[in-house]
């Protein structure tokens, strides 16, 4: 089964839960950079600069394996002030950022049109950067909240200036995992139809997968699965991002924490199995700069970001932190051209005819260099 995906056959879900049960680490993680070669043959790896910024900890929703929420009603819950989010953005933008990544808890108050004045007033100081922002369960409660339409807040979410949708809030596409770890969040159909209504608006978004909890590798696959149907039906999935669920500080500090091991196998699985899916970004922040760096040898063909401020993961107790020239010399070390990106995977900086940088600073997002169409 494995030529038959190095060779661009689709994976079944028997073939893919097979490869999770297998421990032939090395030879799963050569097929699937096989895979990575064939639908990246250029030289280069990326990775962009952004800043996630959580604007509210508050949130309805009780999930078993969050560090960073709080009750509405709790003595630690924030709200950003302007001034307080405005000075994060200019940070970002003053280190070569083309966007932020914008996602909070699901705050039981706020109007759609508390969304609507945000994003308004960060593309008016700050018109060249995009906003990658609301998860799908924050969108699905914004509909909730307000009694309206799914596709009535995503139109009015853009037309504000709300640039592209995170994959936030994926732990595992299984009802039956999502009812068992979380209390007041949206369920599977309802996450994968976020995604599959802003596409139809023209939009794009990343998926993700929280894995190594409560689920089965069954599970993993079904997961796998939904994300694949749904490119197949919408083809505006950008990514596929996964990683490891840290333990530590949550409800679910009794599981044990999966290693690196089953890291790079269900990342090269991903890669084997979503075979409509461009890009399959590395976790350096819940893996750490070697795994991180490894994972570009198991699927993965991007850095992720340089991440300047997270503050969901690193409330379970994950520190690692990179900088910028090491994320570069870390694709340097796989053998490859760092290039920096945008969140739609264009190319954004300036190379001259060796490959080698002539600058990063970020050029508008009206003259993009596309680095592969999306499959």
């Amino acid at each position: 089964m494995l030529a038959k995906a190095v060779a661009g056959e689709r994976l079944t879900p028997e073939d893919g839960l097979t490869l999770l049960e297998s421990h032939d680490l090395v030879a799963i993680g050569e097929a699937a950079n096989a895979v990575t070669m064939r639908l990246h043959p250029e030289p280069y790896r990326t990775y962009n600069i952004d800043r996630n910024i959580n604007y509210t900890n508050a949130c309805t929703a009780v999930c078993d394996f969050c560090a960073f929420y709080r009750p509405p009603k709790h003595d630690e819950v924030y709200v950003l002030s302007q001034d307080e989010l405005y000075q994060k953005i200019s940070e970002t933008v003053s280190l070569g950022g083309d966007q932020i990544l914008m996602q909070g808890g699901l705050h039981p108050k706020f109007t759609l049109d508390w969304y609507e004045d945000l994003l308004r007033g960060i593309k008016q100081k700050f018109p060249q950067l995009n906003v990658h922002g609301f998860s799908p369960p924050e969108i699905h409660h914004f509909t909730k909240v307000n009694k309206l339409p799914l596709k009535t807040v995503l139109e009015r979410l853009k037309a504000a200036g709300l640039g592209s949708l995170p994959g936030g809030g994926g732990e595992i596409l299984v009802d039956r995992v999502r009812k068992e770890i979380t209390r007041g969040k949206v369920l599977t159909d309802d996450w994968l139809n976020v995604h599959r209504v802003w596409h139809e608006l023209g939009g794009r978004s990343t998926a993700t997968m929280m894995f190594g909890h409560i689920e089965t590798l069954a599970e993993r696959i079904e997961h796998m699965e939904r994300v694949r149907q749904l490119q197949d039906e919408t083809g505006g999935l950008t990514a596929f991002i996964s990683w490891t669920f840290q333990p530590d500080h949550t409800d679910m500090a009794h599981v044990p924490p999966a290693g690196a091991f089953e890291y790079l196998k269900t990342q090269a699985v991903s890669r084997l199995y979503l075979d409509n899916v461009a890009n399959i970004q590395s976790s350096w922040v819940t893996q750490g700069e070697k795994i991180g760096g490894l994972a570009l040898f198991f699927g993965a063909n991007d850095m992720g970001s340089l991440m300047i401020e997270e503050n969901v993961v690193a409330e379970a107790g994950t520190v690692y932190h990179l900088t910028l020239e090491q994320i570069r010399e870390a694709i340097r070390e796989a053998g490859y051209i760092p290039r920096q990106r945008n969140v739609f995977y264009e190319y954004i900086d300036e190379v001259d005819e060796a490959g080698n940088e002539m600058s990063s600073r970020p050029r508008t997002l009206e003259t993009p260099r596309p680095i592969l169409p999306v499959l």
